[in-house]
């Protein structure tokens, strides 16, 4: 890995969508800086750079107000980066963390008083080698109130995964909806059996998000993707969030315009009461409740 990845757009469009104001981007990360924040020997990419200075600009440049930065894969359960950028927020910003199962009460505690909200389990075998149910469990039993699990997994495994997500202890937050084939439609196997999960307990939230990674076929400006989410927010309004993915993880070879994402949101959210959810009020009330 000595080559280090640029995954992102050096100039992103200014959007045509103006989100509502206090409007929150609830999935980005930051990588390093590296000098500071080395990468874990574990990593399956090394990126560049991408610190909060850049992230923050970004934010404003997309008329966002707030942030939640989820910890990168590629920073093991070193929370360093992401507690610092949240500290250089000025209280505009909250956390997901990596950690390791056996992480003690004091740890968790100063996680929470650095602005941490949940924690993530990863599934993804291609970002992580190990990902023990039995210890997310226990470590999801043992979470500050308040907090909930974030999970990441692909489409093929939702059965197998069935059991696990059932007897998680908290509420629970799906990434990118768990990578459903978008080419299906909003009907297809994919999304239909999405939906059973949110029908199996009311406290699954999902993020409705990564119409570049979902959408491969179609590219921008990602039709199928607008056509097999906006009924989900539709059916699911007050469990959706969004996010931009910024700095877009793995994706060098097809780097978005983080301009034209966002003009995707009033695709997927038609109307302004659905806007102010997914942007606002969903996200406040996982992240900013206390």
């Amino acid at each position: 890995m000595a080559d280090r990845i640029v995954s992102w757009h050096a100039s992103p469009s200014k959007p045509r969508y103006t989100p509502p104001p206090g409007a929150i981007d609830a999935h980005c990360h930051v990588f390093g800086p590296m000098a500071r924040f080395p990468f874990s020997a574990k990593a399956k990419y090394l990126p560049e750079d991408a610190g909060p200075d850049m992230l923050f600009a970004l934010r404003d440049h997309l008329g966002f107000s707030r942030n939640v930065i989820v910890q990168a894969s590629c920073h093991g359960t070193d929370n360093a980066a992401t507690l610092d950028a949240i500290a250089r927020s000025q209280g505009r910003a909250r956390g997901v963390a990596v950690v390791d199962p056996a992480i003690g009460a004091d740890e968790l505690a100063a996680l929470h008083a650095g602005g941490i909200r949940g924690v993530r389990f990863n599934f993804l075998q291609r970002l992580v080698d190990d990902a023990p149910k039995d210890r997310f469990l226990e470590v999801a039993g043992r979470l500050p109130a308040g907090w909930h699990a974030v999970i990441y997994f692909e489409a093929d495994i939702l059965a197998e995964l069935r059991p696990f997500i059932a007897a998680i202890p908290v509420p629970v937050v799906v990434d990118h909806m768990g990578r459903p084939d978008v080419g299906q439609g909003p009907h297809g196997p994919d999304m239909t059996a999405f939906r059973a999960l949110l029908d199996s307990r009311p406290d699954i939230w999902f993020k409705a998000t990564c119409p570049d990674r979902l959408d491969i076929a179609g590219g921008d400006p990602w039709d199928a993707f607008a056509t097999a989410v906006a009924p989900l927010v539709a059916d699911y309004p007050d469990r959706a969030l969004w996010g931009t993915d910024w700095p877009h993880p793995n994706m060098e070879q097809a780097i978005p315009d983080d301009g034209h994402l966002v003009d995707m949101i009033p695709r997927i959210a038609p109307t302004a009461e659905l806007q102010r959810k997914l942007l606002v009020d969903n996200p406040e009330r996982l992240y900013w409740a206390d």
